[in-house]
């Protein structure tokens, strides 16, 4: 019996009314195991106006009384570590220890929202004027929304609507309707807690979900992570309706390896950073720069590595890579490694022939290496989202710069070096949102804030940290003055002496 997944709304199942339902495969075997029901706007209109009844107390809620279901929230999330992973591997395909860290990384923000308190203590000037005190204070925005992606349905979403609930808002989550699962068990989890109803909603569905929250004037803010071309149109479709907008699009993520590098060292990081989770994450590294005469060593080390990964489903503990979500992202991957040959690169693996024996249903793709790689290259240009990485060649320092400063993308990149004075100039010279020194996948801490450059982020906020905290609130400042008791009209006794 096909498993059905419904919406989550005013702290209940609601059972998908529109008819319309999407299927959810499992990616190891190609099968249709689930059916998630797609919301029409009338549903939409239900989580928004659950979402808006419960503000009316939420919002006046204290910060111990949300904190404390927050840390009842983390308990239990931490107990469920193994469930929410299976869920993800069984929609996503993701091997069982990509799923783990995925949690673990969503268990940050949670530790961040838990200390939500430090977050919005707010400020306070005494005696700015004789008798005048100044405050300045956050306070939350009311109903807002978190539309999320199929590479980790539950990290995302952990990115969003803790820190969206701990300062006072609610929330509903369009999660995306490939893997919706895991969502769906985070807002039990919580209800467990003891979360009020309302507070966070899930809703499934397609562009007609997408278009409402956009649209809707009660929804205040809203949060996106995903493609860049859809990153683009949610901050200007949102923008247009007058809502606070965060959407974080793609990414081409550059590794620019320099001759004095450990080499062993970089191999062995462009080969995580490039095939881990199968490529499918918008920080994976896609393109390294080899500068000099460093790059037919490197390219080989990369390619005695890569050799020896095991692909295989997610549920076998011995796999270490799955397969791609959908057949038809399958196929599209692999048409930039059939095709790169054609554009002038060299094709030193090529994995679009890989399949796993019992499995042949399953949307496989193996390891795809590509070197020398034009910058006129669709495999180049484009994000791919999949297990191919491309080598490009430069002769020196300043030319790898040029060539990632030139990308459209603005996420994250790295650098390979023994020298802190390179280092240094790339932290400084490089135009992304995120760097690492000799680390591949520079994703911040919860409590730094996550966010790329260029085409890489729409709107003001990077998310969750600092900016996450100013990105769910709005300012105000108070200026204060009070009498002086002593001042007090004649025959009010307030015990203050009147000699002053």
């Amino acid at each position: 019996m096909t498993k059905i997944v419904n919406h989550w709304i005013g702290g209940k199942t609601a059972e998908g009314a529109s008819g319309t339902y999407g299927p959810v495969t499992d990616p190891a075997t190609g099968e249709v195991t689930t059916k998630v029901a797609f919301a029409s706007v009338e549903e939409v209109d239900a989580a928004v106006a659950a979402a808006k009844d419960a503000f009316a107390t939420w919002g006046q809620s204290s910060l111990a009384q949300r904190t404390s279901i927050l840390f009842k929230f983390r308990a239990l999330l931490d107990g469920h570590r193994d469930e929410i992973a299976a869920l993800i591997t069984a929609e996503h395909g993701k091997v069982h220890s990509d799923a783990l860290g995925e949690v673990a990384r969503g268990l940050e923000i949670v530790d961040l929202a838990c200390g939500i308190t430090v977050q919005l203590k707010g400020e306070l000037s005494t005696q700015v004027a004789t008798g005048v005190d100044v405050a300045a204070i956050r306070q939350p925005l009311g109903v807002v929304a978190g539309i999320t992606p199929f590479n980790f349905p539950a990290m995302v979403p952990m990115w969003m609507f803790p820190l969206a609930i701990a300062c006072g808002n609610t929330f509903v989550l369009k999660p995306s309707e490939k893997d919706p699962s895991a969502a769906l068990k985070l807002a039990e989890l919580l209800a467990e807690a003891g979360l009020p109803d309302g507070v966070l909603n899930v809703v499934h569905g397609d562009k007609v979900a997408v278009d409402r929250l956009l649209e809707h004037p009660d929804v205040k803010a809203v949060s996106f992570v995903g493609s860049t071309p859809i990153a683009r149109y949610i901050h200007t479709t949102a923008s247009a309706h007058g809502k606070r907008v965060q959407a974080l699009g793609g990414a081409k993520n550059h590794m620019l390896v320099l001759p004095d590098a450990d080499l062993d060292a970089a191999a062995d990081a462009a080969v995580s950073a490039a095939y881990g989770s199968a490529g499918e994450r918008c920080m994976a590294v896609s393109a390294v720069v080899a500068v000099g005469a460093i790059g037919d060593e490197l390219v080989q080390k990369i390619r005695e590595r890569a050799e020896k990964i095991k692909i295989g489903p997610g549920t076998d503990p011995t796999s270490e890579m799955g397969p791609l979500i959908t057949k038809v992202h399958r196929d599209k991957v692999a048409s930039y490694v059939t095709g790169a040959a054609g554009e002038g690169a060299e094709v030193v693996l090529d994995g679009t022939g890989y399949t796993v024996e019992g499995h042949e249903g399953g949307h496989w793709i193996g390891i795809s290496l590509l070197d020398k790689v034009p910058t006129s290259a669709k495999a180049y240009q484009d994000e791919i989202f999949g297990p191919v990485l491309s080598v490009l060649r430069v002769d020196t320092y300043e030319d790898g710069v040029a060539l990632i400063n030139a990308s459209p993308y603005g996420n994250g990149t790295a650098i390979f070096t023994r020298d802190g004075g390179a280092a240094r100039r790339f932290q400084l010279e490089i135009e992304a949102g995120m760097v690492g020194v000799n680390v591949p996948i520079p994703v911040p801490v919860g409590y730094h804030s996550f966010g790329g450059w260029k085409d890489s982020l729409f709107g003001d906020h990077h998310i969750y940290g600092n900016d996450g905290t100013h990105f769910y609130t709005r300012g105000k400042v108070v200026t204060t003055r009070w009498p002086d008791p002593s001042d007090a009209p004649a025959g009010v006794d307030l015990g203050f002496p009147r000699n002053h």
